[in-house]
């Protein structure tokens, strides 16, 4: 399946060490090869890089590992293309305006006959159903408010087009406008919330380490988000099929369970995906 990941922290950081794992993913230590992105979000401003070649072997991604960049909110992805050709136009994360602030997307799965009505302010440069999903949600928040609402109110709207647009499929998404996070599962995604006192980590997909201790202050706390765990010592966390959370300064403030949760293993997750065509 695609592959995502995002962090949300309380000072700005850098992503490499997560990054060098999940890079991995497209291409070698996974077969997802048709194009990555990542965009972080500085004050008001986003950096993004995009290529459509795997990230594994990116020459783009190199210049993300060197660039050492740090940032409140970030949101990266690997693409396993089902609707819409390989190219940049349809790589993810997605940028669009709303309310003065800039908000980024990327989604994980497939929404079969999605085909929401042309948007009067919000329409898709590609082909994917990813960015007609999220076209339709901030077409829809825009028509609510004028005027960017309380994050409660906001959350529960967005818990409300999340609620509709999953009955067309799998919808594992990161929604981010540089403060807030949002993070849906409809199989697998995992978090972690590292702060005081700090340890060290082991990747998954590199012979890599880091002791976050010597890098980090008493005061710091960074969530990570994964499609699944990048590290092997670390107790991650599972969000619940259905389940939609809100990071703020690297911890959720809001979240939104079914009252009976379910947890997919990472082999029923895998077999969903592939059933839905999105998983090699």
């Amino acid at each position: 399946m695609c592959q995502l990941l995002g962090m949300n922290c309380n000072t700005p950081t850098d992503i490499v060490f997560s990054f060098e794992g999940f890079r991995l993913r497209g291409g070698l230590t996974d077969r997802h090869a048709d194009g990555f992105g990542i965009g972080f979000f500085e004050n008001k401003g986003v950096r993004m890089f995009h290529d459509d070649k795997p990230s594994a072997s990116s020459p783009v991604a190199d210049l993300v590992k060197t660039y050492q960049i740090k940032s409140t909110n970030v949101i990266a992805h690997i693409r396993k293309a089902t609707q819409g050709s390989v190219g940049l136009a349809n790589t993810h994360p997605f940028i669009r305006e709303m309310w003065g602030e800039y908000w980024l997307f990327a989604h994980n799965g497939h929404l079969g006959g999605f085909q929401p009505e042309e948007g009067q302010y919000y329409r898709p440069v590609g082909s994917t159903d990813s960015e007609r999903a999220f076209c339709f949600i901030l077409e829809e928040l825009r028509h609510r408010f004028e005027h960017k609402p309380p994050v409660g109110k906001l959350f529960a709207e967005v818990a409300a087009l999340t609620a509709q647009i999953r009955h067309h499929g799998l919808f594992n998404f990161m929604l981010s406008n540089g403060e807030i996070l949002f993070a849906h599962a409809s199989t697998l995604l995992y978090y972690i919330i590292r702060q005081a006192p700090f340890g060290e980590a082991h990747l998954i997909d590199n012979d890599v380490a880091v002791d976050f201790a010597a890098v980090t202050t008493p005061d710091d706390r960074v969530a990570v988000i994964a499609t699944q765990p990048l590290t092997a010592n670390e107790t991650w966390t599972q969000l619940a099929v259905n389940e939609l959370v809100a990071f703020r300064d690297g911890d959720i403030i809001l979240r939104d369970c079914p009252d009976n949760p379910r947890y997919l293993s990472q082999q029923e997750g895998l077999a969903i995906a592939r059933a839905a065509g999105v998983a090699a």
